[in-house]
């Protein structure tokens, strides 16, 4: 009897291991990570002639990579089908300025953010958004709902009657879906690239995206006649900063991410970098 008992104690006890190293044996040998940009939401990321995609984001993920001891690849992905894309597994991490958002993060989880960008309009340098309240300032709609009301009712009734480009799925459609679709029409595109072919064309009268990509755009030799007009918006339906998209089930790599970004944001390495492909800094502010 008693040997019995000793031996279901032993057992006992090798299944209570067995259940406390679990965990430990299912855990991912991180060495490759697969990263998914679209390469072409310039300054971010963008295609070269090479076919190589560069850029702040590129740059800046090698470093994390890095200092994390990962080997990281780059692929390219379709905007629309990042999120669809990072949930089945066909990369690691979405690395494509995008925003965390609370209704994001209902599907994916998020390292902390790597920068803080305005949303921003481009349009003609004509544009009544040139005389808008607030034009040429930036907006905190988490710090002053007040003032961001008034810069929202004045950016509508500089667009009642126009249409404004946004591309699909992004905050700065969510911005235009609650705030502008009552004053002006709001008109959705699969990339940046088709939009800003329309806005040159004039066959809508403004775009919304990212301070840097509105900047990158007016600078080409083909936009002469665009210029980045309006308030500026940060908070509210643009998020809390961008930051890479990572799923749910791999927190152990976001706490690698994390913590080679509280070293690349220490040492003034995103300045660098941010300075370098956005001419401004646009780390994020602790």
């Amino acid at each position: 009897m008693a040997s019995k008992f000793v031996k279901a104690l032993g057992l006992g006890a090798a299944l209570c291991a067995g259940l406390l190293l679990a965990p430990a044996s299912f855990a991912k040998d991180w060495k490759t990570v697969v990263i998914g940009m679209e390469g072409a939401y310039e300054p971010w990321n963008l295609t070269d002639s090479s076919g190589k995609i560069v850029g702040f984001e590129p740059d800046l993920v090698m470093d994390l990579c890095k200092r994390a001891g990962l080997e990281c690849k780059i692929i390219a992905q379709d905007w629309d089908g990042m999120i669809p894309g990072l949930k089945a597994g066909k990369f690691d991490v979405i690395m494509d300025g995008m925003a965390i958002t609370d209704e994001r993060k209902k599907e994916i989880d998020f390292s902390k953010p790597y920068a803080v960008s305005p949303g921003a309009f481009l349009a003609p340098k004509d544009s009544p958004l040139t005389k808008a309240r607030d034009a040429g300032k930036l907006v905190d709609l988490d710090k002053d709902p007040k003032g961001g009301d008034a810069a929202i009712k004045g950016v509508q009734a500089a667009l009642k009657g126009k249409t404004l480009g946004v591309q699909v799925s992004t905050t700065h459609a969510n911005f235009a879906s609650q705030y502008m679709k009552d004053a002006a029409s709001v008109k959705e595109y699969k990339t940046a690239d088709d939009r800003d072919l329309d806005l040159k064309s004039g066959r809508i009268d403004a775009s919304l995206d990212d301070y840097p990509v509105m900047v990158a755009t007016a600078s080409k030799p083909d936009a002469s006649e665009l210029a980045v007009v309006g308030p500026r918006f940060i908070g509210g339906a643009f998020g809390a900063g961008t930051g890479m998209g990572i799923r749910k089930s791999d927190a152990d790599l976001t706490a690698k991410f994390d913590k080679a970004l509280a070293e690349a944001i220490a040492d003034g390495t995103v300045k660098k970098l941010s300075e370098k492909w956005f001419k401004v800094d646009m780390t994020p502010q602790s």
